[in-house]
């Protein structure tokens, strides 16, 4: 198997341990650094192993389904949002003995695009950008709970933006949002989520989550945190495999935890793409 490792997530680099482990199971394994997640099919490997956070995963499932071999996910961020919606082991030691076993059963789930980058839990603009931001220098020192605290000085300080959202050509929502997004598990912020997302159905949901008073956003950020903003009045909700939202040149968009810009912010979804070990 090929490990891809992300050095960088988590504050500590677990990649040998990670290898150490994946060997111990009788493994043979070849390491690359996350920035070659591009080159992890070249030595044919049986099965691909992304060691990493939440935004490691989207690229390595790219590369998985590129080369037709399953993905088995060791989760080493601070949120792991993918290994909770899937239900994957969050120890390190108990993820390593599910990758390295050969008769583990998998999952095939769908890989989604926003433009030319890859991702597996959620894409969204709006407040979740700046939430993440603000929990970024917090991370080291809060672990998950770091998601929790930007989340909240991003509702006390934050702007909507003005967004129109189509789904499969039809508008769902056209106006000021205080936050969109686009999800395939629909998993994010180490513990929130849209419960109607599906990764194995093919398709995307998105939410736009109109603006209205800040007041208000107690009750979102609850809705978001149980799953089901998605069912509160003033929140628009669809399914479908393209997504487009037209909002601001240079708007920043949350993507697997990671703040880029994307143009056109144009989303879609590979059904059934990635094999995912479950065990």
């Amino acid at each position: 198997m090929t490990l891809v490792a992300n050095a960088r997530s988590g504050g500590t680099d677990a990649s040998g341990a990670v290898a150490a482990a994946l060997r111990a199971r009788g493994a043979g394994v070849a390491v690359l650094d996350g920035g070659g997640a591009a080159g992890a099919a070249e030595d044919d490997p049986e099965r691909l192993v992304v060691a990493g956070g939440d935004g490691s995963i989207g690229p390595a499932a790219a590369v998985a389904a590129r080369a037709g071999v399953p993905l088995a996910v060791v989760a080493t961020g601070t949120a792991n949002d993918f290994a909770r919606a899937l239900g994957l082991p969050r120890e390190v030691g108990a993820a390593c003995a599910l990758a390295a076993d050969p008769g583990a059963s998998t999952r095939a789930i769908e890989l989604a695009w926003a433009g030319e980058r890859p991702f597996v839990n959620a894409a969204s603009c709006g407040l979740s950008v700046l939430a993440a931001r603000r929990a970024a220098p917090l991370k080291p020192r809060l672990g998950p709970l770091a998601y929790a605290a930007g989340a909240l000085r991003a509702g006390l300080t934050g702007r909507a933006v003005a967004a129109t959202v189509r789904c499969d050509g039809r508008v769902v929502h056209d106006g000021p949002a205080w936050q969109v997004v686009v999800g395939a598990t629909g998993a994010f912020g180490a513990g929130s989520g849209l419960e109607e997302a599906d990764p194995g159905d093919g398709l995307l949901d998105v939410v736009a989550v109109g603006a209205g008073s800040r007041a208000a956003l107690v009750r979102r950020a609850w809705g978001l945190r149980r799953g089901r903003v998605a069912r509160q009045p003033g929140v628009a909700h669809a399914r479908g495999a393209r997504i487009e939202v037209a909002v601001a040149p240079g708007t920043r968009w949350n993507v697997d935890g990671e703040v880029c810009a994307l143009g056109p912010a144009a989303f879609r979804a590979q059904a059934g793409a990635v094999e995912v070990v479950v065990g």
